[in-house]
């Protein structure tokens, strides 16, 4: 089934870069060679959207790394899906856990951004993900689950969204869940959106794995048969990206 679900990977750049270093980036992104079997999308600080998208000229898709939920209005330091498609930008990122355990934002506003972001045309890579003390817990699905639960009702085409499962454990401390750890959980996650929404929406559905992926993990975690690519943040800025687009060819 793995083999039909098109192998993506997201380069998350957070709050990185200028047009200097954005340059390099580029450049090793068009020196490549990036798998024709990979869907890569790159995402820069907001204020970059444009260049970012200019400077790759579409062999690599760019994704806002968050969105307001509603088009325009008097919402300071806010950008909305609209503006993010006027740059030519097709995707963004929702619910990352920087947005959920830095900036505070709930699962329910979480929903809300889906909501909007798809019913003006962009795609999204959603992200769910649980703390050390809640895995310590015992609680991982619990989390993610819940997690879900405010994003569900809020899809009507599946084929638009991309699942990013990130453990926040995981995140820039270079801790990595082991590929057995990832594939539970995305094994579970599966299973659960077959029980909750439909069996051929978990079928088709990408889940990638996000948490200190780099060059030398890649090609395990790849290798799992419901981890369908990454979402990448530190590693995404340097050459090695490209091995990790790389992973499955």
């Amino acid at each position: 089934m793995a083999s039909q679900r098109k192998f993506f990977v997201g380069g998350n750049w957070k709050m990185n870069g200028n047009k200097q270093s954005i340059d390099e980036i580029v450049k090793f992104l068009k020196a490549g060679p990036l798998s024709e079997n990979t869907e890569v999308v790159v995402s820069p600080p907001s204020l970059y959207l444009e260049y970012v998208q200019q400077s790759l000229g579409g062999s690599v898709g760019v994704a806002a790394q968050n969105c307001y939920k509603v088009p325009k209005g008097a919402f300071t330091g806010e950008i909305s899906p609209a503006m993010i498609k006027d740059v030519g930008c097709q995707w963004v990122i929702l619910g990352h856990s920087e947005r959920r355990n830095v900036f505070e934002e709930s699962d329910e506003l979480i929903g809300q951004k889906v909501a909007h972001a798809l019913s003006e045309g962009l795609k999204v890579i959603a992200c769910i993900g649980e703390k050390l003390e809640e895995r310590e817990a015992g609680k991982t699905e619990e989390v993610i689950f819940k997690q879900m639960l405010a994003i569900v009702p809020n899809v009507k085409d599946w084929s638009q969204v991309v699942i990013a499962y990130e453990p926040v454990w995981a995140i820039g401390t270079g801790k990595t869940a082991s590929p057995e750890q990832a594939q539970e959980v995305h094994q579970s996650l599966r299973a659960w959106i077959a029980k909750n929404v439909a069996p051929d929406v978990a079928a088709a559905v990408r889940i990638l794995y996000g948490g200190s992926v780099n060059g030398g993990n890649c090609k395990d975690l790849g290798s799992k048969p419901d981890i369908d690519g990454f979402l990448v943040g530190g590693a995404s800025l340097k050459p090695e990206f490209v091995q990790i687009v790389n992973a499955r060819s």
